[in-house]
């Protein structure tokens, strides 16, 4: 992944409800559907014509770490 990427990716997680689920573009640069649960967001994308997302469990706080 580019760095473009990253942060575009980044940038539309942060932007996502927090403890929720939230369905990527396949490239992850943009939020296609976001839900409580996880077979709410597969409805939304697949009625989106989606066909492969990225599905991801956003946290309920954000937390800075280093590695």
């Amino acid at each position: 992944m580019s760095a473009t990427q990253n942060s575009a990716r980044t940038e539309a997680l942060r932007a996502a409800p927090m403890n929720s689920w939230v369905a990527l573009s396949e490239d992850e640069t943009r939020v296609i559907a976001t839900g409580a649960t996880y077979e709410e967001v597969v409805k939304r994308t697949e009625e989106a014509g989606i066909a492969e997302p990225v599905l991801i469990k956003t946290p309920s706080k954000w937390l800075s770490f280093s590695v």
